[in-house]
């Protein structure tokens, strides 16, 4: 393997992000301008209209440059793979970030309805920046909220069509704390229905315990576990899919 991907945990980047850790808690930014500067990084050279090239800048980014939070190009291929096997016409994702996870599941999907939450404007902002250079402003929207933000989020998404048993696919990739509270107030939605697929990543790194527990433990899931590695590293992580049996 390379060295930079060896020792990346070593990178100031990597270190940076660490030392960050209550400031993305708090606002989903590591707070040194990274996220502005890959945005920059993406619309000065990716190639307009190729999600490919998009994606591949943005990874590019993240080991050159700063490392980013995104799901990464490693984890990527079992987020591909998952949004194949749903073949989902409505998909949501829990944090937006850069908006790389949407740019793959667009890809991955590209006849999908692709709806992201972001808590940060800034994030939301520069991930549209993304999307529309990398042509797919027209199947993807940013609603700015979070799940536990006393409906109204929910309610925007209901608005835009998420009903009972209309959601095909879910990826989460937030708050790891946010993860099973937010997973069970969609699933007391009725929005998913046997079929669905669910995917969260970061399981094991930064890690979270009770939501892994939950899909262990209830009958209605039917959940693989993927090891792998944490984003644009070697650290051990877990994504963990899982199809709803309802």
């Amino acid at each position: 393997m390379p060295v930079s991907d060896r020792f990346s945990f070593l990178r100031w980047s990597s270190v940076r992000m660490a030392i960050g850790l209550p400031n993305v808690i708090r606002n989903g930014q590591v707070g040194d301008g990274r996220e502005a500067a890959a945005t920059k990084y993406v619309l000065d050279n990716a190639r307009p209209g190729d999600v490919d090239d998009a994606i591949a800048t943005i990874d590019r980014f993240a080991r050159r440059e700063s490392i980013l939070m995104n799901v990464g190009d490693e984890k990527g291929l079992l987020l591909d793979a998952a949004v194949r096997r749903a073949n989902p016409a409505l998909a949501l994702e829990l944090g937006t970030y850069c908006g790389y996870s949407t740019l793959r599941t667009a890809r991955a999907a590209p006849h999908a309805r692709v709806f992201s939450v972001e808590m940060n404007p800034a994030n939301a902002e520069n991930a549209r920046r993304i999307w529309a250079h990398a042509g797919i402003a027209d199947r993807v929207t940013c609603v700015v909220g979070t799940i536990g933000d006393g409906g109204r989020t929910l309610e925007a998404l209901a608005a835009e069509g998420f009903t009972a048993g209309a959601l095909d696919f879910l990826f989460i990739d937030h708050d790891k704390n946010a993860y099973l509270p937010d997973l069970l107030t969609i699933v007391g939605r009725g929005w998913l229905h046997p079929g669905s697929v669910v995917v969260a990543d970061n399981v094991l790194v930064p890690g979270s315990p009770k939501y892994r527990s939950y899909m262990r433990d209830n009958p209605a899931w039917d959940t693989v576990e993927h090891k792998t590695h944490a984003e644009y590293t070697k650290i051990p992580d877990l994504v963990l899919e899982s199809t709803y049996r309802g």
